[in-house]
């Protein structure tokens, strides 16, 4: 049945005496999402302490938020008394939604029965579940010597080919950024995250699953539950030069356990849209998911507004906070009718993620558009083969994963540092700014009429430059004594001349070295 069709019918029969549920013994419980009618709200109006927001999650809405105001009934918890009649038919709140102003619960028939007659419910529907994105193994690798001056190891060639040394050798690590992941839970024994350099830095975790403060191993974890959020934050935030090194290394994290693994593999979408609320409640400048769902969604679902990830996705990105997913794996066709791609790859402003090879040419297993409603997606491209990450269960080890959850994560750390670099883009710009500079589009001049590429490739280096000057070195936007201390100090010959590596940023007129004619630019340009 539609979704749609479901909650009218669930809406039309919530006061009768025959409510619609689920066969199955009458005692067993099962998980149910309930939404609820209009919050009421304070006379006073809307304020920060009426709010979980944190005051650096108040300072990204002001700068970046698209809705009217800093506030809305969207922030404001879900009412005490409502709480309260739900528990009271005994049935247990598994998790509860701010924005969708509903909750899930585990209820038996009859209690489902008795919430469903509540004046305050508008609807009550099954939980969704679904499998994680296939094409996801581990394969031990070993390190050897890298290139470049961080010394990057096997990680190199999927940095390069989106030009992330480039912005490395600028400066742009991470610094000051806060990434938020959704995922599985993360194993944080590697090595590569207790560097004396540049360790890595929680500034806030929860497991939705075991509702409790610890995304790590825990005791009655199934083996692989740790797996894929350990490969996904380690292709960010690693840090061992001569082995791998993450995209964003310097950058702080906020860490959401929203799947669950267990026998049959299961991921509730109600721990996601909680994770990501936990997350823009944190101050987090980006959010990053690797997490999908289609099972139960029909095709003319994906419209961006239908899914419970999708819709939650929708109200993070108007809040300011900049959120990316993967594609999927269901593979492609030639047919731009049909698509494989899964929910929230469909939400209106999520950058949605696919996976291509080192050569540029897409995975074979990488999921196409359209949306039902025929947007653009996926929109963008980095690695998604043999991606290089720590291992999952080794903490000197080295691993090879493939599927756009890798090629996900690459894009987010790109984006941080895009972010980093041009704290004027919000959601929108950030997005222009990827997009237009993809390796097809600036081929082109247009995307993939066959909804597989998208706009192509990215290259975080160029979308950083998006409108600035050539001799606007740091990319602040100013010609200034920082541009010219920075040239000065790299005068003479490039130890690499080639552009693409970042290696002789000071380089203006590309010609191998730092010379006269540089310094002319930077001077000529001077104060603009």
């Amino acid at each position: 049945m539609h979704f749609a069709a479901f909650v009218s019918l669930m809406l039309a029969m919530q006061h009768s005496d025959h409510l619609l549920v689920i066969a199955g013994e009458p005692s067993e419980s099962r998980a149910m999402w309930i939404e609820f009618a209009a919050k009421p709200l304070p006379k006073h109006g809307i304020v920060a302490e009426d709010t979980l927001l944190s005051a650096r999650a108040i300072a990204r809405r002001a700068a970046r938020r698209t809705l009217p105001g800093l506030f809305d009934a969207h922030d404001l918890p879900i009412d005490a008394t409502r709480l309260d009649s739900i528990r009271a038919t005994g049935a247990e709140i598994r998790t509860q939604s701010r924005w969708l102003n509903a909750i899930s619960v585990n209820a038996t028939d009859e209690e489902i029965r008795v919430i469903a007659k509540l004046p305050f419910v508008l609807s009550v529907s099954p939980l969704h579940r679904s499998r994680p994105l296939p094409f996801e193994s581990e394969s031990s690798i070993a390190a050897d010597g890298g290139i470049a001056s961080l010394d990057y190891g096997l990680t190199a060639a999927q940095l390069l080919q989106i030009d992330i040394p480039s912005m490395h050798m600028r400066g742009f690590h991470g610094e000051g950024m806060i990434i938020g992941i959704l995922d599985t839970g993360f194993n944080r024994v590697h090595e590569a995250f207790h560097s004396v350099e540049h360790p890595l830095d929680v500034v806030a975790e929860w497991d939705f699953v075991s509702n409790d403060g610890n995304t790590g191993i825990e005791t009655g974890d199934d083996p692989n539950q740790h797996k894929h959020g350990t490969w996904i934050l380690g292709t960010l935030a690693a840090y061992l030069p001569g082995s791998a090194i993450g995209a964003a290394f310097s950058a702080k994290f906020v860490l959401a356990k929203t799947e669950v693994y267990a026998t049959e593999t299961i991921i509730e979408e109600d721990y996601y849209v909680a994770g990501l609320e936990f997350i823009e409640a944190h101050g987090a400048d980006l959010a990053t998911s690797s997490l999908g769902y289609i099972d139960w969604y029909t095709p003319e679902m994906l419209d961006g507004l239908t899914a419970i990830t999708t819709r939650a996705v929708n109200i993070a990105t108007a809040n300011g906070l900049v959120c990316l997913t993967a594609a999927g794996n269901a593979g492609h066709d030639a047919d731009p009718l049909t698509f494989s791609i899964i929910a929230p790859a469909d939400a209106f402003n999520v950058i949605t993620c696919g996976a291509a090879n080192l050569d540029d040419s897409i995975a074979g297993f990488s999921s196409d558009g359209p949306t039902a409603d025929g947007r653009l997606k996926p929109e963008v491209l980095a690695c998604g083969v043999g991606v290089v990450s720590v291992h999952s269960t080794n903490p000197t080890g080295l691993s090879g994963v493939s599927g756009t959850s890798l090629s996900t994560p690459l894009i987010a750390g790109a984006t941080a540092l895009l972010m980093q670099a041009r704290s004027d883009l919000g959601v929108a710009g950030v997005r222009n700014a990827l997009f237009t500079t993809s390796s097809d589009f600036v081929a082109n001049g247009f995307t993939d009429p066959l909804f597989i590429r998208g706009y192509g490739v990215i290259s975080t280096i160029t979308a950083a430059k998006k409108n600035r000057l050539r001799a606007d070195l740091n990319l602040d936007g100013h010609i200034d004594g920082i541009d010219l201390t920075a040239l000065l100090a790299g005068w003479g010959s490039c130890a690499d001349p080639d552009p693409a590596s970042g290696s002789c940023i000071a380089d203006i007129d590309l010609d191998g070295s730092i010379g006269g004619s540089d310094l002319a630019g930077i001077l000529s340009a001077w104060g603009q």
